[in-house]
């Protein structure tokens, strides 16, 4: 996988992050959405960094790549567990789940 193309999936996962965490805060029970709303904000930061760092091509970026698979990971676990009754977080767990995928080709 290309450089580019990871990017193109960083990009994707950190607009479904930033819109699940969004909705989730809308949500009528936000209380009940805590950890997806931790886990979408925490995976969006994430991507926005291996975004940042690898328009710089920094030497910490293949660490921060696999730092992102296992917060793409853990975001869309918690996101699955509310797929069935939200939309956003079905979005956002395929999301997370394509962008885990691309950062584990990336790396091999």
């Amino acid at each position: 996988m290309t450089k580019e193309a990871l990017m193109e999936k960083m990009f994707k996962c950190k607009l479904a992050c930033d819109h699940c965490f969004e909705m989730c805060l809308q949500e009528e029970d936000a209380n009940a959405m805590v950890d997806c709303i931790r886990t979408d904000r925490e995976c969006s930061e994430v991507c926005g960094m291996v975004l940042q760092l690898g328009n710089r091509d920094s030497v910490v970026f293949n660490e921060i790549v696999t730092s992102c698979v296992k917060i793409c990971k853990a975001c869309a676990e918690e996101c699955e567990k509310h797929a069935e009754h939200h939309e956003h977080c079905k979005e956002c767990a395929e999301a997370c789940r394509e962008c885990e995928a691309a950062c584990e080709t990336f790396l091999k």
